[in-house]
């Protein structure tokens, strides 16, 4: 399980599902090239813009070995720890490398 603003999620494999406990760390900030990890599917989604609107800053996600239209659009969350994208993991935490 990860610990996420407050919640648990749960990974599984293909035998039994796994427990594991972090703690969730934000990254000081989001930028181009990153690799995330969707919580709900364990995907790999690659950071291909960031940019701001108003007051609200957003990356568009590319899914890592997906089709021209696997494109995702999510608002950036910040903090005075950091900045992480809400529903992802950053992959460095997530062992994906």
């Amino acid at each position: 399980m990860f610990h996420r603003a407050g919640r648990a999620v749960e990974r599984r494999n293909d035998r039994a599902s796994v427990r594991e406990e972090r703690e969730f760390v934000p990254v000081p900030n989001i930028q181009l090239g990153q690799l995330w990890k969707l919580d709900e599917t364990g995907d790999t989604w690659l950071v291909t813009k960031v940019y701001s609107e108003a007051f609200s800053s957003y990356a568009m996600l590319r899914k890592v070995g997906g089709a021209d239209g696997d494109i995702r659009r999510t608002k950036i969350d910040k903090s005075p720890q950091g900045a992480t994208l809400p529903g992802y993991t950053f992959a460095q935490e997530a062992d994906a490398f």
